[in-house]
């Protein structure tokens, strides 16, 4: 199996964490969509990431789809079985992806749209939906995640949004206004499969 992308990417690095915490082995190909745009077009026309090859060969794109597969793969999930936990978990995992989604957002436009062209009330608007789906996200984590050995998406994916966040935006998003998610990173980032895929 191939994981296509750089680890800078939340998506990218999601899949990566998610397949060293279910155990499962895979190839990592660090081609980023902006320096080797031929080349990740020679794998996936789209040029999304990530990018997942399949053992068969079938590329598969989007986190959360390549999350189904590889845990039917693993044969266990990350996400609770029990139904009210499950539902909370989903709208963690969406909250964390939202914030994701949106930060990502803003770091196009920060860094791909020449200055004088952006606009400056969508920044303020996605912007806010980050901050909006952060806040959400600290009334949620828990002092159990990453306490165990038993970690879940939820986890995974709100610890690693956070760091990107951070890595990325400091100056929009103060840590000091969010001290759940910078411990939860704390932890998170102790663990081997956090380690393992670093992006510096």
């Amino acid at each position: 199996m191939r994981l296509i992308g750089m680890l800078d990417s939340p998506y990218v690095r999601r899949v990566a964490v998610s397949l060293k915490v279910l155990g499962l082995p895979f190839t990592h190909e660090p081609v980023s969509v902006f320096r080797h745009f031929d080349q990740f077009t020679a794998i996936n026309p789209v040029v999304k990431v990530p990018t997942f090859v399949t053992n068969d060969g079938t590329v598969l794109m989007d986190s959360t789809l390549i999350l189904i597969h590889v845990e039917r793969i693993a044969g266990r999930s990350l996400m609770p079985a029990e139904a009210p936990a499950h539902t909370r978990a989903l709208r963690q995992v969406g909250l964390a992806l939202a914030a994701s989604d949106k930060s990502v957002a803003v770091v196009y436009e920060r860094n791909q749209r020449p200055e004088e062209k952006r606009h400056q009330p969508w920044m303020d608007r996605v912007g806010g939906q980050m901050l909006a789906a952060l806040r959400e996200l600290e009334g949620e984590v828990s002092e159990d995640w990453f306490a165990g050995d038993n970690v879940m998406q939820p986890e995974i994916t709100t610890a690693i949004g956070w760091r990107f966040i951070q890595h990325m935006m400091p100056d929009l998003v103060p840590a000091g206004d969010f001290p759940q998610l910078v411990a939860l990173s704390a932890r998170a980032e102790k663990r081997p499969a956090f380690r393992e895929t670093d992006y510096g």
